[in-house]
């Protein structure tokens, strides 16, 4: 059955949620900071957008480090992709309308959830937050849910 759910193996999974799990402990252990996504798109907005939710301290306070970690994200990423793969381009057959659409709903979904999935999900999780849970089993229904019936609808 372990082989039907992950076909590629299951060890990469686990080495990259504790990697990532001791990132955020890590982080906040040292610097008192959480490390939740959102807020660095907030954070990068204040530099452009003079509005008074942009410009709450914040985000104008916090907005160095976060670009710092984002940008740490994106190497990350770039180390993977080529210390670990082939180096064949990464793709998929999703119309870039529906990405900018998805994107969309997972950014406002974000802003409406007060985070995203990293910040209460490994986060706020890892704190033990009651709040936290709840927005992750909410995300988690929802994409259950959504998963599902694009799946028949495409179908």
């Amino acid at each position: 059955m372990l082989a039907s759910l992950f076909p590629l193996g299951w060890q990469h999974y686990l080495l990259g949620g504790l990697l990532i799990g001791c990132g955020t402990a890590l982080l906040f252990v040292f610097t008192g900071r959480i490390g939740g996504m959102s807020t660095v798109f907030s954070s990068t907005w204040s530099y452009l957008v003079r509005g008074p939710f942009f410009q709450q301290p914040r985000f104008t306070g916090s907005r160095g480090w976060r670009l710092v970690y984002a940008a740490g994200l994106i190497v990350g990423a770039a180390i993977w992709w080529l210390g670990f793969t082939d180096g064949t381009p990464l793709s998929t057959h999703v119309p870039a309308w529906q990405l900018l659409v998805g994107g969309f709903f997972v950014g406002y979904g974000a802003r409406l959830g007060n985070g995203c999935t990293s910040g209460h999900g490994i986060c706020g999780l890892g704190s033990l937050q009651w709040p936290s849970l709840l927005a992750v089993l909410t995300f988690m229904g929802t994409a259950f849910l959504t998963a599902n019936l694009a799946a028949r609808w495409l179908a």
